[in-house]
């Protein structure tokens, strides 16, 4: 392992260049993405081929997030004193092994084992690539460097997602999770030859627990649990939207998609950049850009041009998620690993209760455009979660930041 000196900070330099280091983390994340958001616009072709129906078949994305939940503090809490290149190959291994096997799922029961069981490395993974991200960065570039990693999961909205709706319509929905697990053992192998060896330092399972006991960490993860539910309060109804209410033919549905892909994509990139300038700043600016998008989506759903602009605003929305990455490790203390790995969590929680509070209008009476302004009151929720967040901050010390 070795390191240069700049500002009294060790860097870490990996064999073959960050370039390449950056490169094998973010096409782990550009496979996870792909298997994440793919299950959603797939889950009409598996529910015909396993005969079952269309709420039957969405518990296998109930199943991954649950996996998620479970996985990210679990794996980070136990195997805290593995060294974290071995980590990350041991995720993307266990990845692979999980979508390889939903691909050779006989039936619907081992299908939602098979996506439990992919879920659970998800939040691991991204925890600990964007610590080894961070590592590899000066102090000051720490949310850049989290933000490439993250660059995989947006660009799978733009590509990954529309190819596998593709492949699944062309070869069946088995062969979208087998590509998904071919990225997982490429990943891995590539993790092997390109991430750096990176000691785990101090840490131990006992004092990653201590993370649980850290209030501001807890409010993070709360404001990124109510606050970013809105995104996906619209995410999660927008194909029946965009096909009743925008009345878009079913081939511009993987384009409109597309659009708040790329949004996604620049928003990650861009908010990486503010992060390192102001995390607290970034989040607020966030929460109340996804306020105002998610507003204007009950109102831009008329039109296609309209619609087409505003899911693009709303995926700049995810410009969210390098800061508070950056700022849970920030207020971790010496528990970094697991407060990296709890973000994920965190978003999986706002899948959900973003996707309930959606269908609950709707169930209610309320149209389908109507999901936009359920989730700007989600993302205002966020912003106070933040407010309290802030003035608790004022009034102790700040935790001592450990090193990677």
């Amino acid at each position: 392992m070795h390191h240069e000196q700049i500002s009294d900070t060790p860097i870490i330099t990996a064999p073959h260049g960050a370039g390449l280091a950056n490169l094998a983390l973010a096409i782990g994340g550009l496979a996870i993405g792909t298997g994440e958001f793919a299950s959603m616009s797939i889950l009409p072709v598996v529910a015909n081929d396993l005969h079952t129906t269309l709420p039957e078949m969405g518990h296998m994305i109930s199943a991954y997030a649950l996996g998620v939940v479970f996985g990210a503090p679990l794996i980070t809490i136990f195997l805290a004193r593995m060294p974290r290149r071995a980590m990350l190959v041991m995720l993307m291994a266990l990845y692979a092994a999980g979508n390889l096997f939903s691909a050779a799922a006989p039936g619907y029961g081992t299908l939602i084992l098979a996506r439990f069981i992919a879920g659970i490395p998800h939040g691991a993974y991204f925890g600990v690539a964007a610590l080894v991200a961070a590592a590899m960065a000066v102090p000051e570039k720490r949310a850049q460097a989290v933000s490439r990693v993250l660059l995989g999961l947006t660009i799978a909205n733009v590509f990954g997602v529309p190819l596998a709706t593709w492949l699944s319509q062309g070869f069946g929905w088995r062969s979208t999770f087998l590509v998904v697990g071919l990225l997982g053992v490429t990943t891995a192998l590539m993790v092997r030859r390109y991430v750096p060896w990176i000691a785990t330092g101090n840490a131990s399972p006992r004092r990653e627990l201590g993370v649980f006991r850290r209030l501001q960490v807890w409010l993070t993860l709360l404001m990124v649990s109510v606050g970013f539910g809105g995104l996906f309060a619209v995410y999660t109804y927008v194909t029946p939207t965009l096909l009743e209410v925008t009345k878009v033919a079913p081939a511009a549905l993987p384009v409109l998609l597309a659009m708040m892909g790329v949004g996604m994509t620049i928003g990650n990139l861009v908010g990486g950049w503010f992060a390192d300038r102001s995390r607290l700043w970034t989040i607020f600016g966030a929460l109340v850009w996804n306020a105002a998008a998610l507003s204007a989506f009950y109102y831009s759903s008329a039109n296609v041009w309209a619609v087409a602009l505003n899911l693009f605003a709303i995926g700049c929305g995810i410009a969210v998620c390098p800061a508070v990455q950056t700022r849970l490790m920030d207020v971790a203390g010496d528990a970094q690993t697991v407060a990296a790995a709890l973000n994920h969590s965190a978003f999986n929680c706002a899948n959900a209760a973003g996707a309930w509070c959606g269908g609950l209008a709707i169930a209610h009476g309320m149209s389908l455009q109507s999901t936009g302004p359920v989730g700007a009151l989600l993302a205002i929720g966020g912003i106070v979660v933040l407010g309290v967040s802030v003035l608790l901050e004022q009034r102790q010390p700040a935790p001592v930041v450990a090193t990677v």
